[in-house]
């Protein structure tokens, strides 16, 4: 493939990407704020943000950290809310399976809910790309938001106390979420998925150590597929 082609594509990338800066830069320092709070060093905060990059599991994981949860019950939390990822992964390999390990490592590494909705949506909309192409568009898509991930926290660890609770970081938190469920809702399947999900989530509200999102988000994924098997039968 042409070098200008997967310029091309770098760019279109990075210019679909930068837009979610809107979305990732109070998300991260509200996370660098959280996190101090419930007592984690400054090298425990970067370390979360630095190794696991996935803010909803990280926030989960130190609220329950902040409250002397087991470790078990912590790691098995933070798995429950990311395995998400696992999906995200599956609806990825077969635009960028065909690519080389380390770029299928870097992708895997960088895969998080703004830079999958960004690929998901160019792959589906423009199945004519090749696989240097799409590596080339998610490394664009990935350029602004990792260093803007890791850089926002640094500052919210360090100075997010003096930020004004006028500012409403956590805003942040439910609208990533409503942009990326809500036009993803196409088929009974995600309807009924999303809607039992939440139903279970405000059941189980009152169990210790979030242990009602973890019956959820199981509930709700048993629920759509078996939804999609009936379909499929019929």
């Amino acid at each position: 493939m042409p070098a200008s082609t997967r310029k091309s594509a770098y760019l279109t990338g990075l210019t679909q990407g930068t837009p979610f800066l809107l979305i990732i830069v109070p998300f991260a320092l509200l996370f660098g704020v959280v996190a101090t709070e419930a007592g984690l060093a400054l090298p425990e905060v970067m370390g979360f943000s630095v190794v696991v990059v996935a803010g909803a599991a990280q926030f989960s994981a130190v609220q329950l950290m902040a409250e002397n949860a087991h470790a078990a019950v912590i790691i098995l939390t933070a798995l429950a809310v990311n395995m998400r990822m696992a999906m995200y992964s599956a609806s990825l390999t077969p635009y960028l399976g065909p690519a080389p390990l380390w770029q299928r490592a870097l992708v895997a590494y960088s895969l998080f809910d703004q830079t999958y909705a960004v690929a998901h949506a160019r792959y589906e909309a423009r199945p004519e790309m090749g696989v240097a192409e799409r590596i080339a568009f998610y490394a664009g898509a990935a350029t602004p938001l990792l260093p803007a991930w890791y850089g926002m926290t640094l500052v919210g660890a360090l100075v997010g106390r003096s930020i004004p609770p006028e500012f409403a970081l956590d805003f942040a938190l439910p609208i990533t979420f409503l942009a990326m469920v809500a036009p993803a809702l196409r088929t009974p399947a995600h309807v009924a998925a999303a809607g039992s999900s939440v139903a279970l989530a405000l059941v189980f509200a009152g169990l210790p150590y979030n242990l009602g999102l973890m019956i959820a988000a199981v509930a709700g994924m048993a629920v759509g597929a078996e939804i999609e098997r009936r379909m499929g039968a019929r």
